[in-house]
Parts: structure tokens; C-alpha cells; sequence
């Protein structure tokens, strides 16, 4: 059961984060010329990275609407909504018009359908960790609740190597017409593909158990008793530095893992005048070395607990951020793509434990609206203005210094939350309902 609980988490993962990645490769490369064609290059990517920056905006607000209702009537409901949400949006950018042919209400449309990506990914990622780590052991949970999270470079890797392709077989005039519309369009078969895993598995025995347990609580309570709280509001009363701690956690690994991906892509095509194909490709291998050891490192998070290997991963990349610059200004592409892809292995380091880390911190009742809200929080002071800050240093200061330093400060944050936090490795989610704690 768990092997298809995984399974289920990936694939619906693996489709969200397609469609979340591919608008931020597409606004690196050509939604400026298609959507804000009046503005110099540097400008027209920063309001194309603004749009993107909006769906970060919107995922706290998902992240509490499905983390309530995830929260009262169960995981598996809201993952499979959140999947068609996500999809719908997407494939309905693949037809958009250009300002071209609509003018301002191009990139309006633009924005509200990023709003929708975000407001669905904000509840996907809770529930798509939450249900794999109710399901599994405590001793291996590590490693299984970090399969959702290989959803991340598996989507990634989709999504950079549709583009690869299209930018291999099309001139750059046919991809700006046209073929940038291809891979936005393909994201319905993934939906499809994902929904009939996803409908398959069955509801968290974790949250089946907590919600059989409220059940007699209430009927146990005399007439006119205590109302129930909703999760939200449980959450903030007595969970609020569990909130905190997952927000400051978020932080090194959410701006570098955007910096890497996405804002490489502006730094080699913008900055260094290579061919988008140099960032493209490398950020494509690198995804494929990240999904690999995503897993790697939730299994020692198993062995040598969260807090250390999170450490490990904040601490490596405070370092190789100037390294990851100084390789990239070669304009080599062998070197290049090792920088990207050390600094993903690096962000592995963090992103492999942090579902099991997130999901050990609350209990049952809350456990959906803490882990999205804490983690969707930090999205926007984090990866929503990760690339956007980023631009803004380069065309500022025309050098890479300045965007290191930001990366680094952004690691300071994330120890400090680390190293405030309790080790929950081998929490017993279950038993932790029965103290309440």
C-alpha cells in the first residue's frame, strides 16, 4: 500500500510542479516579448517574473482553504482537486492571445490564470506529503514522504526538457510564434494520467483514526457543549512557533532552489549572452542527478535525523553559492551545468527530510493547515521574490556578488529555524494525537 500511496503522490506532484516550473521557464525566455513587448529585455523579464511572483501569492490562500478542508474531510478529496485546478489553468495558457492581439488584457488573463496555479498548488503539496507520511512506518518515514518531494525535479525535468526539445528542433521564431504553446497544452494528458492514479489509492489511516477519535469526543460532549475549532484557528492558538519554524526553514532552500533554476536562465541569456539551450540543458541534467538523491537524502534524514541533514544542505549552500557564480561567468557549459548541478544536491540535502520534518510537527487535527500554511507562507518573502530580487541585483549592479550575498542571508535565516527546532525524526504521529501534543 504504501508503494502505491508513493506512486499517487508523485505523479499528482510530478503534473503540478510541470505546469508551476514550466510558467517560469516560459517568463525567463519569451512571456516578456509575447506579453509585455514594450519594455527593454531586463524590464519586460522583471514584469514577466512579477506575474510569476503572483502565484507565490496566492498559495498561502490555497494552502488554508484545502489545509482546512484537508484538515475536516480528508486528504485524498482535496489532492484530487487540487490536480484539476492546476491542469485546467495551464492548459488554458497554452491558448491564451498575446497582447499582439488583445493588448493590456493579455497579461491580465495571464495573471488571473497564474492566481489559479497558485491558489492549487498551495493545497497540493500538504496533502501530497501528508498522506504518504500517514501512511508509512515512523523508522523509513523519511525516505517515503520524500518521494512526493522528487515530484519537484521530476516536474522540473518535464518541463525544462519539452523546452530543450522545442528549442532543438524550432527556430527561435516558430517557438515564439507557436511552439512555446506545446508544452502548456501536453499538461492535460499529465492530469489525466495523474488523476486515475490518484483515484485509486485509499484516505490516511492517521487521519481516519483522528477523525474517529473527534467523533466519539463529540458525541461524549453533553448537548450545547464546546464547539469544534476550525484547524486555521487551532493552528495559530497553539501552534503558531511550529509555524514560524517551518516558514525560517523554507527560506535558504526555496530562494536557491529558484536562483538555480529559474534565474539561471535569465543570467546566461541576459547576462552572459549565451544561447538559452546552455541553461536550459543544465538545469536539465541537474534535475535528473536532484531526483535521484531527493530520496537519498530523506533516508539519511531516517538515520542521522532532520535537523542535521537539513543543516548540511543550508550550511553547503551558504558556501557554493559563489562558486555556483563563478562557474556559470566561465561561460563553459561543461562547468555550468556542475555548478547547477552541486547546488541542487545541495537544495536536496534540505528538501529531501523537510516533508517528514514539517509533518512531525503538528498533530493530526492540524497537521494539513500547519505543514501547507508554514510552508506556502515562506513562498512569498522567499521563491515568489527570489528571481524577481535576483534580476533587480543583476541589472543594478551588472555582477553576481550582490545575489550571492542575498542567498546566503537567506541560509542564516534557515539555521537559525533549524537549530530551534525540536528533532521529531521517529515521530509517532499517532501517538502524539493520544498526548495531545
Amino acid at each position: 500500500m504504501i508503494k502505491k500511496v508513493v506512486g499517487a503522490s508523485l505523479i499528482g506532484t510530478t503534473v503540478e510542479w510541470y505546469d508551476f516550473f514550466l510558467y517560469g521557464s516560459a517568463a525567463a525566455l519569451v512571456f516578456n516579448k509575447l506579453f509585455f513587448p514594450t519594455a527593454d529585455p531586463l524590464t519586460g523579464t522583471l514584469l514577466a517574473f512579477t506575474t510569476y511572483a503572483i502565484g507565490f501569492l496566492a498559495r498561502p490562500l490555497g494552502g488554508l482553504v484545502f489545509g482546512h478542508y484537508g484538515d475536516r474531510l480528508g486528504r485524498k478529496k482535496l489532492l484530487v482537486l487540487s490536480l484539476l485546478l492546476m491542469g485546467g489553468a495551464t492548459m488554458l495558457m497554452g491558448v491564451l492571445p498575446t497582447y499582439a492581439s488583445v493588448g493590456v488584457a493579455a497579461p491580465l488573463l495571464l495573471t488571473l490564470l497564474r492566481l489559479v496555479q497558485g491558489f492549487a498548488l498551495g493545497g497540493e503539496w500538504g496533502g501530497a506529503v501528508l498522506i504518504v507520511s500517514e501512511h508509512g512506518d515512523p523508522a523509513r518515514r523519511g525516505f517515503w514522504a520524500s518521494w512526493p518531494q522528487a515530484g519537484v525535479p521530476c516536474g522540473n525535468l518535464l518541463a525544462t526538457a519539452v523546452l530543450a526539445v522545442l528549442a532543438a528542433v524550432q527556430s527561435d521564431a516558430d517557438f515564439l510564434a507557436w511552439g512555446w504553446r506545446i508544452p502548456f497544452l501536453l499538461s492535460g494528458v499529465l492530469v489525466v494520467i495523474g488523476l486515475w492514479i490518484r483515484l485509486t489509492v485509499t484516505e490516511s489511516p492517521v487521519f481516519l483514526a483522528a477523525q474517529e477519535k473527534a467523533a466519539q469526543a463529540k458525541a461524549a460532549q453533553p448537548k450545547g457543549g464546546t464547539e469544534e475549532k476550525a484547524p486555521a484557528l487551532e493552528l495559530l492558538r497553539h501552534n503558531w512557533r511550529e509555524v514560524l519554524i517551518a516558514m525560517g526553514a523554507r527560506f535558504a532552500e526555496n530562494v536557491s532552489y529558484y536562483v538555480i533554476t529559474a534565474f539561471i536562465l535569465v543570467y546566461v541569456v541576459t547576462g552572459l549572452g549565451l544561447s538559452k539551450s546552455v541553461g536550459l540543458n543544465a538545469v536539465l541534467v541537474a534535475s535528473a542527478v536532484h531526483l535521484v538523491t531527493i530520496p537519498v537524502w530523506g533516508h539519511l534524514s531516517d538515520r542521522f535525523g532532520r535537523r542535521s541533514i537539513y543543516l548540511v544542505g543550508a550550511v553547503g549552500m551558504a558556501g557554493w553559492i559563489f562558486a555556483f557564480f563563478a562557474l556559470l561567468d566561465t561561460k563553459n557549459p561543461v562547468l555550468i551545468t556542475l555548478a547547477t548541478t552541486v547546488g541542487l544536491v545541495l537544495h536536496g540535502a534540505m528538501y529531501g527530510p523537510q516533508a517528514a520534518f514539517f509533518s512531525e510537527l503538528f498533530g493530526t487535527r492540524v497537521r494539513y493547515s500547519g505543514a501547507s500554511v508554514g510552508y506556502q507562507l515562506a513562498s512569498i518573502a522567499a521563491g515568489a521574490l527570489a528571481p524577481l530580487i535576483a534580476t533587480a541585483l543583476l541589472q543594478a549592479y551588472r555582477s553576481s556578488l550582490p545575489i550571492a550575498v542575498y542567498v546566503v542571508i537567506t541560509c542564516v535565516i534557515t539555521v537559525v529555524a533549524v537549530l530551534l527546532a525540536r528533532e521529531t525524526r521517529g515521530a509517532d504521529l499517532e501517538e502524539r494525537d493520544r498526548v495531545g501534543v
